[in-house]
């Protein structure tokens, strides 16, 4: 349960760059968002704001202010309608479709938005900023239909959900329940905004959807990476495998940073430092022996992902910018989510590589061909009545349809550009639809990992019958210890759903402390 609002910790914006792990707190309603009470930082959002207020006053051209929006830039608005654009803009986009986003999702795009208009270069007020202060903490979430974006001119249809809110229109989820946002704002006390000029640009054109997706998926997916990691020792242990295929000389030899890292972990679960005996059974299969391999290329790429996704998340990234200081208008395109795409794409492929390298160590397991003297589909069943119980045959059915469905999913978004609104937008990032897809992915395989957890529950015990010296050490220990006492030993068949949604709960909840390298 997340704590009370006094308990938890300030995420500031506008002093210091956020990490993914600010906006994953903030996602969770752990931290507690805080806008910069520093007075440059004021001073310099003000400054922007009344720029754009001088400039319209002196008849200036600003694209989206005094101009139509995207192809229709060449259209001037009469000075006495240029008030009203903003609410155009949110209005004619109100066309999403699809499930909406969840809370934390929701969460995170609130967070991604705020740390990016607080970079002081998009011309809005702190006026703008505060109500989206008090969205995050009050937890009046917009509710946000998933799909409508091409990821260029940004987030545009899904983000319009946010500026309506803040307008006192549409609907939200507050206290748990659906309802009017005009009627939630009077609850926290906030009078509906009324956009400035720029100001429904300023939050809609950015990659705010695509950015708060993507630092969720990145958690999700690091945490799933030292999962399988454990997991793996377990069914290391319970298959009787070599250990030793993880040997530190060995990783040495090909030394790639996460590869190793991941070896160094199953050295320490498998308590495997001393040197290979050699009554072991010298090479186990793929999915065993290759398994720092398969989980070391996600170990690896997270941290060029995470570059990658927080150099975003810190950027102003609608158009046109302000340049406050030097009092200068920038026309551009840092809308386009060309980054998160790659990130997103890449993510979902090595994650659900991960699936299938878990997938696979099951299939082994489960055969009694394979598992080196485990029962069949890891059955405890005995006696007469061993005939008429399965254990985990079904299981391992939908284990492979599960990863089956990640592994299609796989195919890149950034690839599929379309051009869109009359040819301006005519190159797109496909962004939001690689971040939807990449947490698609992540729930499959979370949804494998679950699995995998009963299978290591059984199959650890099972080993354990046939050698009672088959014990891990330390955290692998306890860990398998609270799985026993959270799921029976499988002897009689039963429904798994509600293990599996409990087991899935918890991997999202990051229940096991995994590792610290």
């Amino acid at each position: 349960m997340p704590s009370k609002p006094a308990n938890r910790p300030a995420v500031v914006f506008g002093d210091n760059a956020l990490d993914i792990e600010a906006v994953f707190a903030l996602a969770r309603r752990e931290a507690q968002a805080a806008l910069s009470a520093n007075a440059q930082f004021r001073e310099r959002i003000a400054k922007g704001a009344a720029f754009l207020d001088r400039i319209l006053e002196e008849d200036g051209v600003i694209y989206g202010v005094t101009t139509g929006y995207g192809d229709s830039c060449t259209t001037s608005i009469p000075a006495e309608l240029v008030a009203e654009l903003p609410h155009h803009l949110f209005a004619y986009h109100g066309v999403g479709l699809g499930r909406f986003l969840d809370a934390q999702e929701t969460r995170a795009v609130l967070a991604a938005r705020l740390a990016s208009l607080s970079r002081g270069m998009s011309g809005v007020s702190v006026g703008l900023l505060e109500g989206l202060e008090k969205l995050l903490q009050h937890d009046v979430l917009p509710l946000i239909p998933a799909e409508g974006s091409v990821g260029a001119s940004g987030d545009l249809t899904p983000l319009s959900y946010v500026a309506a809110v803040l307008c006192g229109e549409r609907e939200v989820v507050h206290a748990g329940v659906r309802k009017p946002a005009a009627e939630a704002l009077a609850a926290i006390g906030m009078q509906p905004l009324k956009l400035r000029p720029k100001e429904g640009l300023a939050i809609m054109n950015g990659t705010a959807v695509m950015t708060g997706l993507a630092c969720l998926a990145w958690k999700r997916a690091d945490y799933l990476s030292r999962l399988a990691t454990r997991l793996t020792a377990y069914n290391v242990l319970a298959s009787a495998g070599n250990a030793h295929h993880f040997d530190q000389v060995l990783f040495a030899a090909k030394p790639h940073p996460g590869q190793a890292k991941v070896a160094a972990r199953l050295r320490a679960d498998l308590h495997s430092e001393h040197p290979p005996r050699n009554e072991q059974r010298l090479q186990d299969r793929y999915s065993l022996r290759c398994a720092p391999h398969v989980i070391g290329v996600l170990e690896d790429a997270l941290p060029f992902l995470r570059q990658l996704i927080e150099t975003e998340l810190n950027s102003a990234n609608d158009n046109p910018l302000i340049d406050p200081e030097r009092e200068l208008i920038l026309h551009g395109g840092h809308f386009y989510g060309g980054h998160i795409a790659l990130a997103m794409d890449t993510l979902k492929n090595v994650v659900a590589n991960v699936a299938d390298l878990l997938d696979r160590q099951l299939a082994l397991l489960v055969d009694a061909r394979y598992n080196h003297g485990l029962p069949a589909n890891l059955s405890g069943s005995s006696g007469p009545r061993a005939a008429i119980n399965h254990g985990l045959k079904a299981l391992q059915i939908s284990v492979s349809a599960w990863t089956a469905e990640a592994l299609k999913q796989t195919m890149p978004a950034s690839v599929f550009s379309r051009s869109t609104e009359c040819h301006n937008q005519d190159k797109v990032s496909m962004g939001t639809i690689a971040a939807r897809d990449c947490l698609r992915v992540i729930e499959l395989t979370e949804q494998v990992a679950a699995a995998m957890l009963i299978a290591a529950r059984q199959a650890v015990e099972l080993r354990q019958r046939v050698d009672s010296q088959a014990k891990l050490p330390g955290a692998p220990d306890r860990m398998h210890a609270e799985l026993c006492s959270r799921i029976g030993l499988i002897e009689e068949d039963r429904a798994l759903d509600g293990e599996l949604l409990a087991l899935v709960d918890a991997i999202r909840g990051e229940r096991w402390s995994l590792y610290v390298d």
